[in-house]
């Protein structure tokens, strides 16, 4: 319980001096006797007891009544967490090139492995550098020929590694290719529908506590060893179309111009030539379009610097709004005041009544 205004309780002060002032001026009458010795004998009546009643329940009026002035007010304080994380789309290529032998932690994998067991430190943390993003929402987009979405944006970053185990380097030469345009528009669409969505759900519960959680900004991390042969959009146009709806590309090329891809026929494995390499210069372009960055990871440990790069550039927050919730209970004193200012009139004119 809090007061508003503290102030009114300075009032207790002139209490005492009402109180001598209602000693003086109202005495009880007297009559002479030349002796009291058998009234004494004879003891005091209840009503002779409760002859000051009237003064204290007025005197009791009067804090309560003091009390009231001083509005007390009941709360309670309620904290809020308000989540400002990141909306983030991994693009990742599993387009035959990826295939592409490449060493992680002295084993050798290719490179879509590789891609993802690095991502899944970037996600998930890994005791160093990458601490994890636990407050942001992730979401998979995988292409070859085709994009595809792997998993939506989701903060359940368990059940998206559960979908990331399933992505594979495509087999069929049907399937092959790299559609890095369709990829990132497709990307950027999903991105833009989550923040629509998100703040539609938001604003339907805006008088249940408010948002809860806001994208504070939309980022696509692009993955790729290759350059853009198939597709509707290009790179570029899809990129403008990010830059439209205010997201960030992070374009990694993944290896270089060398490279042995490891290729599955019915005739056994086989490792061939990787492709032409990364098209760094569209990558570099992408990047630019949408206010992002681009890199090159030659290996694992380049591959960890960037997503430790990208880890310092974007970062969630979380903040607590506290609020309290008060209810005006100064009433409650002042209906128990006039209860009692009303019991005390009616004794002082019936039971306790004195003349004079």
């Amino acid at each position: 319980m809090r007061f508003a205004t503290p102030w009114a309780f300075l009032l207790f002060a002139a209490l005492p001096v009402l109180y001598l002032i209602a000693l003086k001026f109202h005495r009880p009458g007297s009559v002479g006797f030349s002796s009291v010795a058998n009234a004494k004998r004879a003891g005091a009546s209840l009503r002779t007891r409760l002859a000051r009643l009237p003064l204290i329940l007025r005197t009791i009026v009067l804090i309560l009544l003091i009390i009231a002035l001083a509005r007390p007010q009941q709360g309670r304080e309620k904290v809020k967490d308000v989540t400002k994380g990141i909306a983030i789309e991994m693009v990742l290529d599993r387009s035959g090139s990826m295939g592409t032998e490449m060493s992680y932690m002295g084993r050798r994998l290719n490179r879509l492995q590789v891609v993802k067991k690095v991502f899944q430190e970037f996600l998930m943390g890994n005791g160093k550098m990458l601490k994890g993003r636990p407050n942001d929402l992730v979401g998979m987009i995988a292409f070859a020929r085709y994009a595809d979405t792997i998993a939506p944006l989701t903060l359940e970053h368990g059940a998206l590694l559960r979908f990331m185990e399933t992505l594979h380097v495509v087999k069929r030469r049907s399937e092959d290719g790299t559609a890095i345009g369709d990829a990132i528009a497709l990307a950027a669409a999903r991105l833009k529908t989550a923040e629509e969505e998100l703040a539609r759900f938001n604003e339907s519960n805006r008088g249940e506590g408010g948002d809860t959680y806001k994208i504070k900004s939309k980022v696509i991390i692009l993955l790729t060893d290759g350059q853009n042969n198939y597709g509707k959009r290009t790179p570029q146009e899809a990129a403008k179309l990010a830059a439209k709806w205010g997201i960030k590309i992070y374009a990694i090329g993944v290896g270089g111009r060398e490279g042995v891809a490891t290729v599955q026929t019915l005739f056994g494995t086989f490792k061939v030539p990787g492709g032409g390499g990364v098209d760094e210069a569209t990558l570099k372009n992408i990047a630019d379009i949408t206010g992002g960055m681009f890199r090159m990871a030659g290996n694992e440990k380049a591959l960890r610097k960037i997503y430790e790069e990208i880890d310092k550039m974007e970062k969630s927050e979380v903040e607590s709004v506290r609020y309290i919730d008060y209810k005006e209970r100064f009433m409650d004193f002042a209906v128990a005041a006039m209860i009692i200012l009303l019991i005390e009139v009616v004794l002082s004119n019936t039971l306790l009544r004195r003349i004079p």
